[in-house]
Protein backbone atom coordinates (compact mmCIF):
# COMPACT_ATOMS: atom_id res chain seq x y z
CA UNK A 1 0.00 0.00 0.00
CA UNK A 2 2.76 2.21 0.59
CA UNK A 3 4.54 1.79 -2.61
CA UNK A 4 1.04 2.37 -3.90
CA UNK A 5 1.22 5.38 -2.21
CA UNK A 6 4.07 6.37 -3.58
CA UNK A 7 3.41 5.61 -6.93
CA UNK A 8 -0.02 7.65 -6.81
CA UNK A 9 2.55 10.88 -5.75
CA UNK A 10 4.93 10.51 -8.37
CA UNK A 11 1.94 9.92 -11.05
CA UNK A 12 0.61 13.11 -9.76
CA UNK A 13 3.94 15.30 -9.61
CA UNK A 14 4.78 13.92 -13.13
CA UNK A 15 1.29 14.68 -14.64
CA UNK A 16 1.51 18.70 -13.23
CA UNK A 17 4.85 19.46 -13.61
CA UNK A 18 4.77 20.42 -17.01
CA UNK A 19 2.21 23.35 -15.94
CA UNK A 20 4.83 25.02 -14.26
CA UNK A 21 7.22 25.81 -17.07
CA UNK A 22 4.85 27.56 -18.70
CA UNK A 23 5.04 31.31 -19.53
CA UNK A 24 4.35 33.69 -16.85
CA UNK A 25 1.65 35.46 -18.88
CA UNK A 26 -0.96 31.66 -18.85
CA UNK A 27 -0.25 30.87 -15.62
CA UNK A 28 -3.25 33.14 -13.92
CA UNK A 29 -5.13 30.76 -16.28
CA UNK A 30 -3.77 27.55 -15.55
CA UNK A 31 -3.98 27.60 -11.79
CA UNK A 32 -7.48 28.43 -12.25
CA UNK A 33 -8.14 25.64 -14.44
CA UNK A 34 -6.46 23.62 -12.08
CA UNK A 35 -8.12 24.69 -8.72
CA UNK A 36 -11.14 23.76 -10.99
CA UNK A 37 -10.26 20.28 -11.48
CA UNK A 38 -8.65 19.72 -8.43
CA UNK A 39 -12.37 20.85 -6.99
CA UNK A 40 -14.44 18.32 -8.83
CA UNK A 41 -11.90 15.92 -8.24
CA UNK A 42 -12.02 16.01 -5.15
CA UNK A 43 -16.29 16.13 -5.17
CA UNK A 44 -15.96 13.21 -7.61
CA UNK A 45 -13.59 10.99 -5.17
CA UNK A 46 -15.96 12.19 -2.27
CA UNK A 47 -18.66 10.07 -4.10
CA UNK A 48 -16.46 7.48 -5.55
CA UNK A 49 -14.84 5.78 -2.88
CA UNK A 50 -17.57 4.34 -1.00
CA UNK A 51 -19.00 3.11 -3.66
CA UNK A 52 -15.62 0.98 -4.34
CA UNK A 53 -15.54 0.04 -0.75
CA UNK A 54 -19.53 -1.68 -0.46
CA UNK A 55 -18.54 -2.91 -3.95
CA UNK A 56 -15.47 -5.08 -2.31
CA UNK A 57 -17.53 -5.53 1.14
CA UNK A 58 -20.56 -6.89 -1.10
CA UNK A 59 -18.46 -8.95 -3.48
CA UNK A 60 -16.30 -10.34 0.21
CA UNK A 61 -18.02 -13.58 -0.22
CA UNK A 62 -17.81 -14.17 -4.08
CA UNK A 63 -14.18 -14.17 -3.82
CA UNK A 64 -11.87 -17.17 -5.04
CA UNK A 65 -10.40 -18.34 -2.39
CA UNK A 66 -6.51 -19.61 -2.27
CA UNK A 67 -5.56 -23.20 -0.79
CA UNK A 68 -2.79 -24.15 -0.28
CA UNK A 69 -1.65 -28.15 0.06
CA UNK A 70 0.81 -30.57 -0.01
CA UNK A 71 2.05 -32.24 -3.13
CA UNK A 72 2.55 -35.81 -1.43
CA UNK A 73 0.73 -36.95 1.62
CA UNK A 74 -1.47 -39.93 0.28
CA UNK A 75 -4.45 -40.64 1.35
CA UNK A 76 -5.20 -37.17 2.16
CA UNK A 77 -3.63 -35.49 -1.26
CA UNK A 78 -1.38 -36.74 -4.34
CA UNK A 79 -1.85 -37.16 -8.04
CA UNK A 80 -3.45 -40.24 -9.51
CA UNK A 81 -2.19 -42.29 -12.44
CA UNK A 82 -4.16 -40.31 -14.41
CA UNK A 83 -2.80 -36.85 -13.28
CA UNK A 84 -5.80 -35.57 -11.42
CA UNK A 85 -4.74 -34.50 -7.71
CA UNK A 86 -7.57 -36.34 -4.98
CA UNK A 87 -7.12 -37.33 -1.93
CA UNK A 88 -8.92 -37.43 1.52
CA UNK A 89 -8.15 -33.38 2.00
CA UNK A 90 -9.09 -32.53 -1.80
CA UNK A 91 -12.47 -34.24 -2.10
CA UNK A 92 -13.58 -32.65 1.39
CA UNK A 93 -12.48 -29.49 0.50
CA UNK A 94 -14.39 -30.02 -2.78
CA UNK A 95 -17.50 -30.72 -0.83
CA UNK A 96 -17.31 -28.66 1.38
CA UNK A 97 -17.16 -25.39 -1.30
CA UNK A 98 -19.89 -26.50 -3.28
CA UNK A 99 -21.92 -27.09 0.34
CA UNK A 100 -20.87 -23.62 0.84
CA UNK A 101 -21.27 -22.08 -2.39
CA UNK A 102 -17.38 -20.37 -2.85
CA UNK A 103 -14.78 -20.93 -5.63
CA UNK A 104 -11.42 -22.19 -4.32
CA UNK A 105 -7.84 -22.56 -6.28
CA UNK A 106 -6.39 -25.44 -4.69
CA UNK A 107 -2.01 -24.89 -5.18
CA UNK A 108 0.14 -28.38 -4.17
CA UNK A 109 3.06 -26.20 -3.01
CA UNK A 110 4.18 -28.83 -0.68
CA UNK A 111 4.41 -28.60 3.61
CA UNK A 112 6.91 -25.91 4.07
CA UNK A 113 5.95 -23.96 1.36
CA UNK A 114 2.02 -24.28 2.24
CA UNK A 115 3.19 -22.37 5.56
CA UNK A 116 5.10 -20.12 4.07
CA UNK A 117 2.54 -19.09 1.50
CA UNK A 118 -0.22 -18.46 4.44
CA UNK A 119 2.28 -16.24 6.59
CA UNK A 120 3.31 -14.51 3.71
CA UNK A 121 -0.43 -13.90 2.67
CA UNK A 122 -0.25 -15.47 -0.76
CA UNK A 123 -2.69 -18.20 0.30
CA UNK A 124 -5.83 -17.25 2.53
CA UNK A 125 -5.87 -20.79 3.58
CA UNK A 126 -4.12 -24.64 4.04
CA UNK A 127 -5.42 -27.79 3.81
CA UNK A 128 -2.50 -30.50 4.50
CA UNK A 129 -3.26 -32.90 7.28
CA UNK A 130 -2.45 -30.23 9.93
CA UNK A 131 -2.56 -31.61 13.04
CA UNK A 132 -4.32 -29.25 15.46
CA UNK A 133 -2.14 -28.12 18.59
CA UNK A 134 -1.57 -25.44 20.97
CA UNK A 135 1.84 -24.62 19.77
CA UNK A 136 0.58 -24.13 16.44
CA UNK A 137 -2.55 -21.82 17.88
CA UNK A 138 -0.14 -19.67 20.13
CA UNK A 139 2.17 -19.12 16.88
CA UNK A 140 -0.94 -17.52 15.14
CA UNK A 141 -2.73 -20.39 12.82
CA UNK A 142 -6.22 -20.38 13.37
CA UNK A 143 -7.69 -24.14 12.76
CA UNK A 144 -11.38 -25.39 11.55
CA UNK A 145 -12.99 -27.76 13.64
CA UNK A 146 -11.09 -31.16 13.72
CA UNK A 147 -11.97 -33.16 10.33
CA UNK A 148 -10.16 -36.61 10.78
CA UNK A 149 -8.40 -38.10 14.14
CA UNK A 150 -4.55 -39.64 13.46
CA UNK A 151 -2.02 -40.92 15.72
CA UNK A 152 1.68 -41.01 14.69
CA UNK A 153 3.67 -44.00 14.92
CA UNK A 154 7.12 -45.41 14.31
CA UNK A 155 8.05 -47.62 11.40
CA UNK A 156 11.17 -49.67 10.45
CA UNK A 157 11.94 -52.30 8.15
CA UNK A 158 10.80 -55.59 7.99
CA UNK A 159 13.58 -57.48 8.94
CA UNK A 160 14.85 -54.84 11.29
CA UNK A 161 16.19 -55.84 15.02
CA UNK A 162 14.31 -52.48 16.46
CA UNK A 163 11.31 -54.01 17.74
CA UNK A 164 10.09 -50.78 20.40
CA UNK A 165 11.80 -47.01 21.19
CA UNK A 166 14.28 -48.95 23.93
CA UNK A 167 16.32 -50.22 20.31
CA UNK A 168 16.81 -46.54 19.34
CA UNK A 169 19.72 -46.09 21.96
CA UNK A 170 22.88 -44.41 20.16
CA UNK A 171 20.95 -45.02 16.87
CA UNK A 172 18.51 -42.42 13.78
CA UNK A 173 15.72 -42.09 12.88
CA UNK A 174 14.05 -39.82 10.15
CA UNK A 175 11.08 -37.24 10.50
CA UNK A 176 9.74 -35.23 8.41
CA UNK A 177 9.97 -31.55 8.93
CA UNK A 178 7.71 -29.37 10.33
CA UNK A 179 5.21 -32.26 11.27
CA UNK A 180 3.45 -34.19 14.40
CA UNK A 181 5.57 -37.14 13.61
CA UNK A 182 8.65 -34.47 14.10
CA UNK A 183 7.20 -33.39 17.28
CA UNK A 184 6.88 -36.84 18.34
CA UNK A 185 10.07 -38.26 18.23
CA UNK A 186 11.56 -35.04 19.32
CA UNK A 187 9.45 -35.90 22.95
CA UNK A 188 11.08 -39.33 22.77
CA UNK A 189 14.52 -37.85 21.34
CA UNK A 190 16.27 -37.30 24.77
CA UNK A 191 14.55 -40.04 26.86
CA UNK A 192 16.11 -42.84 24.43
CA UNK A 193 19.10 -41.51 23.53
CA UNK A 194 18.46 -41.21 19.38
CA UNK A 195 19.64 -39.02 17.23
CA UNK A 196 17.13 -37.60 13.89
CA UNK A 197 17.98 -36.97 10.81
CA UNK A 198 15.03 -34.30 9.07
CA UNK A 199 13.96 -35.07 5.51
CA UNK A 200 11.44 -32.32 3.46
CA UNK A 201 9.22 -35.20 2.29
CA UNK A 202 8.16 -38.48 3.29
CA UNK A 203 9.26 -40.72 -0.45
CA UNK A 204 12.62 -39.37 0.50
CA UNK A 205 12.40 -40.26 4.32
CA UNK A 206 10.71 -44.07 3.93
CA UNK A 207 13.67 -44.42 1.13
CA UNK A 208 16.29 -43.26 4.09
CA UNK A 209 14.57 -46.31 6.47
CA UNK A 210 14.76 -48.75 3.08
CA UNK A 211 18.41 -47.53 1.89
CA UNK A 212 20.00 -47.94 5.97
CA UNK A 213 20.60 -44.31 6.39
CA UNK A 214 18.08 -44.32 9.22
CA UNK A 215 16.74 -47.22 11.03
CA UNK A 216 13.43 -46.01 11.48
CA UNK A 217 11.06 -42.70 10.88
CA UNK A 218 8.09 -41.31 12.68
CA UNK A 219 5.06 -40.50 10.07
CA UNK A 220 1.05 -40.09 10.89
CA UNK A 221 -0.27 -43.58 10.88
CA UNK A 222 -2.53 -43.68 8.35
CA UNK A 223 -0.22 -42.30 5.89
CA UNK A 224 2.15 -44.77 6.66
CA UNK A 225 0.15 -47.44 5.91
CA UNK A 226 -1.58 -46.58 2.80
CA UNK A 227 2.45 -45.81 1.46
CA UNK A 228 3.33 -49.30 2.54
CA UNK A 229 0.63 -50.89 0.88
CA UNK A 230 0.09 -48.60 -2.44
CA UNK A 231 4.44 -49.13 -2.70
CA UNK A 232 4.69 -52.38 -1.62
CA UNK A 233 7.38 -51.35 0.69
CA UNK A 234 9.40 -53.41 3.37
CA UNK A 235 8.37 -51.80 6.06
CA UNK A 236 6.45 -51.89 8.81
CA UNK A 237 4.44 -50.07 11.37
CA UNK A 238 5.05 -50.97 14.87
CA UNK A 239 1.77 -50.58 16.17
CA UNK A 240 2.71 -50.30 20.23
CA UNK A 241 4.64 -47.20 19.10
CA UNK A 242 1.75 -44.59 18.33
CA UNK A 243 0.23 -42.29 20.55
CA UNK A 244 -2.58 -40.81 21.33
CA UNK A 245 -2.87 -38.22 18.20
CA UNK A 246 -4.67 -35.81 17.39
CA UNK A 247 -7.32 -34.54 14.63
CA UNK A 248 -6.50 -32.58 11.61
CA UNK A 249 -8.00 -29.24 10.62
CA UNK A 250 -7.88 -26.68 8.13
CA UNK A 251 -5.85 -23.55 8.93
CA UNK A 252 -5.35 -20.21 8.17
CA UNK A 253 -3.13 -17.54 9.41
CA UNK A 254 -4.95 -14.05 8.83
CA UNK A 255 -7.34 -13.46 10.63
CA UNK A 256 -9.44 -11.36 7.91
CA UNK A 257 -9.60 -14.84 6.60
CA UNK A 258 -12.19 -15.79 9.15
CA UNK A 259 -15.38 -16.20 6.77
CA UNK A 260 -13.12 -18.87 5.18
CA UNK A 261 -13.23 -20.70 8.36
CA UNK A 262 -16.21 -20.34 9.15
CA UNK A 263 -17.81 -21.82 5.39
CA UNK A 264 -15.38 -24.49 6.15
CA UNK A 265 -16.30 -25.50 9.58
CA UNK A 266 -20.60 -25.36 8.31
CA UNK A 267 -19.55 -27.06 5.42
CA UNK A 268 -17.72 -29.94 7.47
CA UNK A 269 -20.93 -30.17 9.62
CA UNK A 270 -23.42 -30.37 6.71
CA UNK A 271 -21.10 -33.38 5.24
CA UNK A 272 -21.12 -34.44 8.14
CA UNK A 273 -25.06 -35.08 8.71
CA UNK A 274 -25.52 -35.93 5.16
CA UNK A 275 -23.44 -38.95 4.95
CA UNK A 276 -21.23 -37.64 2.32
CA UNK A 277 -18.03 -36.85 4.68
CA UNK A 278 -17.97 -40.89 5.26
CA UNK A 279 -18.53 -42.14 1.55
CA UNK A 280 -15.11 -39.83 1.42
CA UNK A 281 -13.25 -41.21 4.10
CA UNK A 282 -14.52 -45.30 2.92
CA UNK A 283 -13.67 -44.17 -0.40
CA UNK A 284 -9.96 -44.21 0.22
CA UNK A 285 -9.34 -45.97 3.89
CA UNK A 286 -12.01 -47.64 3.42
CA UNK A 287 -15.79 -49.36 5.65
CA UNK A 288 -13.85 -49.87 8.56
CA UNK A 289 -11.99 -47.02 8.60
CA UNK A 290 -15.32 -44.62 9.12
CA UNK A 291 -15.49 -42.98 12.36
CA UNK A 292 -18.10 -43.86 14.59
CA UNK A 293 -20.09 -41.02 16.85
CA UNK A 294 -18.23 -42.13 19.30
CA UNK A 295 -15.04 -41.70 17.87
CA UNK A 296 -15.65 -38.48 16.58
CA UNK A 297 -16.90 -37.11 19.92
CA UNK A 298 -14.03 -38.54 21.93
CA UNK A 299 -11.14 -38.26 19.30
CA UNK A 300 -8.98 -40.29 21.21
CA UNK A 301 -8.60 -43.13 18.39
CA UNK A 302 -7.45 -42.92 14.84
CA UNK A 303 -8.77 -45.56 12.26
CA UNK A 304 -5.79 -47.43 10.21
CA UNK A 305 -5.55 -47.67 6.26
CA UNK A 306 -7.61 -50.55 5.24
CA UNK A 307 -6.07 -53.22 2.96
CA UNK A 308 -8.87 -53.12 0.40
CA UNK A 309 -9.19 -49.42 0.49
CA UNK A 310 -9.50 -47.30 -2.56
CA UNK A 311 -6.67 -45.18 -4.45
Amino acid sequence: MIELKKAAKASVFLETAPFFDIKQKRSALIMKKMCYLLTMGLLVGSLTVPVFAASDADSASDKKWVIATDTVFKPFEYTDDDGNFVGIDVDILDAIAKDQGFEYELKSLGWDASIAACQAGQADGMIAGASITDERKDSGWLFSDGYYNATQSMTVQKDSDIKGFDDLKGKTVGVKTGTQGATYAESLKDEYGFNITYYEDSPTMYQAVLGGQVVACFEDTPIMASSIKDGDLALQILEDTANEGSPYGFAIFNADNQELLDMFNAGLKDIKDSGEYNKIIAKYLGEDAVPTEEAETDATETPAADEEAAE
